[in-house]
């Protein structure tokens, strides 16, 4: 078993954990949808980057708060994305989306659910020397907020149907997708203790991979069905959405995503081999779009 697979299955045992088990319905919509499977990527990142920073054997198990804190407001910005006022999506993970399967109103709430347990996660950690715990507070506070995630997201729903200019593209996927991998990413740094230039690293490496990773997904939109990718295939197009093969092509979608790719790896050498995990995602991630 690779070092991925390894950290997923801690990740999604982790996640088994932190929601209660009771089957009340706002518990069984908030499990159903944190649950359903999905790539753990920013989770994934943010122990790949602890690890980058620090030899120590445990440090996955002081980070692990993070990752799952992260995966749930993750999936909270997911379940609110595919309601029908937003991008009124069908599929989530190869599954009937939260939504459809538990009403409008309870997948709201799911989703509000979710996003205040994933602060009361970060509350249970033992900040380093470096970093107080209200910074991982104001870091997250910052990234989920209405000039990031937030931003984005209304940048999204108001260009639809719209003529928009690559720039626009870009503030949407640095903000709606971008935000939470530089979180991620600059979070497993914090708590492994990173020192300013290995922080600075992680935030650079993060930019260059998040914006990499939507246009990738702008991509597989549409070169990929449905049930390859787990969720609706086609819909962004459909829908008019501000993508990146809408404006400029597939070929110089993934020629900027290549360029990105080669951008991201090239700062992490500040890491050595421990930087090797984050080389390796974004390689893969790069993978998918071809």
């Amino acid at each position: 078993m690779n070092s991925v697979d390894k950290n997923t299955k801690l990740i999604n045992v982790a996640l088994q954990r932190v929601l209660p088990t009771k089957s009340s319905t706002i518990h069984r919509s908030m499990r159903y949808s944190l649950l359903a499977g999905g790539k753990r990527l920013r989770p994934l990142l943010c122990l790949a980057a602890a690890e980058a920073c620090s030899p120590q054997e445990n440090i996955l198990k002081e980070v692990m708060p993070i990752a799952c804190a992260l995966e749930c407001l993750h999936t909270y910005s997911l379940i609110h994305d595919d309601l029908p006022p937003m991008d009124n999506d069908d599929l989530r993970r190869g599954k009937p989306t939260c939504h459809k399967v538990f009403g409008e109103g309870m997948a709201i709430l799911a989703g509000d659910a979710l996003l205040t347990k994933s602060f009361e996660l970060l509350s249970q950690i033992t900040p380093p020397k470096r970093y107080p715990l209200s910074q991982f507070f104001q870091e997250m506070s910052a990234a989920a907020g209405s000039q990031q995630l937030i931003a984005g997201q209304v940048a999204d729903l108001e260009s639809e149907g719209k003529k928009v200019t690559l720039a626009d593209v870009r503030f949407i996927h640095e903000r709606k997708t971008g935000a939470m991998i530089v979180l991620s990413l600059r979070l497993g740094g914090m708590m492994a203790n990173a020192t300013p230039k290995q922080l600075k690293a992680l935030t650079d490496f993060g930019k260059a991979l998040g914006l990499a990773f939507q246009i990738i997904d702008d991509i597989l939109d549409v070169t990929q069905s449905s049930e390859q990718l787990g969720k609706s295939a086609g819909k962004d197009f459909a829908a008019r959405k501000a993508t990146y093969p809408a404006v400029i092509g597939l070929e110089a979608s993934r020629k900027e995503a290549l360029k990105l790719t080669v951008k991201a790896n090239r700062v992490l050498k500040i890491f050595g081999p421990r930087g090797g995990q984050l080389r390796a995602f974004a390689e893969e991630l790069l993978a998918r779009g071809k």
